[in-house]
């Protein structure tokens, strides 16, 4: 019974990610005009779920090495992408830029240790679980919809990208089974996963997402910018204090 509580909280949470259909009935060109705010958004978004989520909750786990492996998940990630230039990008043109891929990457380890909370919460608790359930669909709206704009933005039509981010939100659901059979053995996995996720979060977010809102810097648009960075991570503020206890 707690496995089938477990495969339906991260189900559930799986499908947040398919909160980018309501942009799929959009115009092109409004889109086209949305699309950097979403951008900012993800920006707020990512910095958000690093600083207020993920590197408080590697402290509270007691994680000594917390710099060490934010730092291995710059260097990693920064190598990941360069691999996926050489292979993708060809003189300067990329179809798909890397930092979609990297993205999904990114939500994809953050999703499957999600997957390892819930079930960790359900094995102590069933209320527990149920708790920690909804805190996690809280936080995924925003980083949901950040996330979806990040893949749109690096070239995938609306509707891949909005299959990928289920696909990559899906890891949640790998996280619980696995989280559920050896619960014991592999939660250790979270010590290093959390803040190496940091570190790809902060690296998606200032190495390739920032330079890219720079390449349209007019005054007004550049305050609008400024405007959904802080919404973005206004919003990841106000979920940590509401499940903060």
């Amino acid at each position: 019974m707690i496995l089938f509580y477990i495969l339906l909280a991260t189900v559930i949470v799986s499908l947040i990610s398919l909160i980018g259909i309501v942009f799929i009935g959009i115009k092109n060109e409004v889109f086209d005009r949305l699309i950097d705010y979403l951008v900012s958004f993800a920006i707020g978004g990512l910095l958000g779920g690093a600083f207020i989520h993920l590197l408080p909750e590697s402290i509270e786990l007691g994680n000594s090495s917390i710099c060490s492996f934010v730092l291995s998940g710059i260097m990693i990630f920064f190598v990941i992408e360069k691999v996926f230039h050489w292979r993708h990008c060809h003189k300067g043109h990329c179809d798909v830029h890397a930092f979609a891929y990297l993205n999904l990457l990114g939500d994809g380890v953050h999703n499957f240790v999600d997957g390892l909370i819930i079930a960790a919460s359900f094995v102590v608790d069933i209320r527990l679980g149920l708790v920690t359930t909804v805190a996690v669909l809280i936080h995924e709206i925003p980083q949901e919809i950040g996330d979806y704009g990040i893949l749109v933005y690096g070239g995938l039509s609306r509707r891949k990208a909005l299959l990928y981010n289920l696909l990559s939100a899906l890891t949640a659901v790998a996280g619980g089974i696995i989280g559920y059979y050896a619960s014991e053995r592999v939660l250790w996995l979270k010590y290093y996963l959390i803040p190496f996720t940091a570190g790809g979060f902060i690296y998606i977010a200032l190495v390739d997402m920032v330079p890219e809102l720079h390449k349209k810097s007019e005054g007004l648009k550049s305050g609008f910018q400024f405007i959904f960075i802080f919404l973005g991570f206004f919003l990841m503020w106000v979920f940590k204090l509401i499940f903060e206890d």
